[in-house]
């Protein structure tokens, strides 16, 4: 009980100095955190921040959209005041922090079970918004999703060897015929009847678009995780993820992506027409 107690009252201490920026996004000062964790210098604190930076980094996330220096305004005396460094820091940030923190200190550990709670929290409201929404809101929440994984995964691929856009062609074809039982992007291009200008990604539902993105998340993982070098290497991993991905499809008794249904309206044209006066505006999730 007196454990819970504790992490209880860090928990509450943390939402204290939780401040809001004026749209309503949260975020939290280094200058404030750094008594909770217990750094009684600036100079160690900022030790920690550059390893969360760099973790940051590391996982493909932008710096800037985590950690935005800023100054605070201090008293030195006689009515006088100086800057001294500070960060706003966002929740992702706060847990890279905790996460690269002193683990010697009880308050510590308490950090990473709340940041990890509340990230878990806010997983789970997303979820519940997602489910709210119609397949073609869906489709169009999973399409955008999917367009940024495919730049982090284009990153991961370069850094791995996979350099010119036939280098990355290629490499893109072999998760296709992992994930689709052999066949690459012209195969499945054909089989949905789509013009040559079309991309299959458009053309297709949020169960297929959602198996995509699970293969390119989890490639772009295992390229950084493994550190994969050179492209024969990288084309290989991606379609053994892609497989892989297949393979859980089938123990699920799931549907193939190949067998998946093409839907009428592509995601172009989704997009156009609620961009039209009088249509309903799609929810963000």
């Amino acid at each position: 009980m007196a454990n819970k107690r504790v992490v209880n009252q860090h928990h509450q201490t943390f939402e204290s100095i939780r401040q809001f920026e004026a749209d309503g996004s949260e975020y939290w000062l280094a200058r404030d955190l750094q008594p909770l964790l217990e750094y009684t210098t600036w100079d160690k604190f900022k030790r920690v921040i550059e390893k969360a930076m760099e973790a940051c980094r590391q996982s493909d996330h932008g710096i800037s959209d985590h950690f935005s220096q800023t100054v605070k305004m201090v008293d030195i005396g006689s009515s006088a005041k100086r800057e001294i460094e500070d960060f706003r820091l966002s929740r992702y940030a706060c847990y890279l922090i905790v996460q690269n923190g002193d683990p010697s200190k009880p308050v510590i550990a308490n950090g990473q079970t709340y940041f990890a709670m509340q990230t878990r929290r806010q997983e789970l409201r997303d979820n519940e918004a997602f489910a709210r929404l119609s397949e073609d809101e869906k489709r169009m929440a999973i399409r955008n999703e999917l367009s940024e994984h495919n730049k982090h995964l284009a990153a991961a691929a370069k850094d791995a060897g996979v350099e010119t856009p036939l280098d990355y062609a290629i490499f893109q074809d072999h998760g296709y015929k992992g994930l689709y039982g052999g066949r690459g992007a012209k195969d499945i291009h054909a089989a949905k009847g789509l013009k040559k200008s079309q991309k299959i990604l458009d053309h297709m539902g949020s169960t297929e678009l959602a198996a995509n993105l699970f293969r390119a998340t989890q490639t772009e993982e295992k390229l950084r995780r493994d550190k994969v070098s050179g492209k024969q290497s990288a084309n290989k991993t991606h379609y053994e993820v892609g497989k892989k991905v297949r393979e859980t499809i089938a123990d699920l008794g799931g549907t193939m992506p190949e067998a998946l249904p093409t839907p009428e309206a592509s995601i172009k044209e989704l997009e156009s027409s609620k961009k039209m006066p009088g249509k309903n505006k799609h929810p963000k999730i």
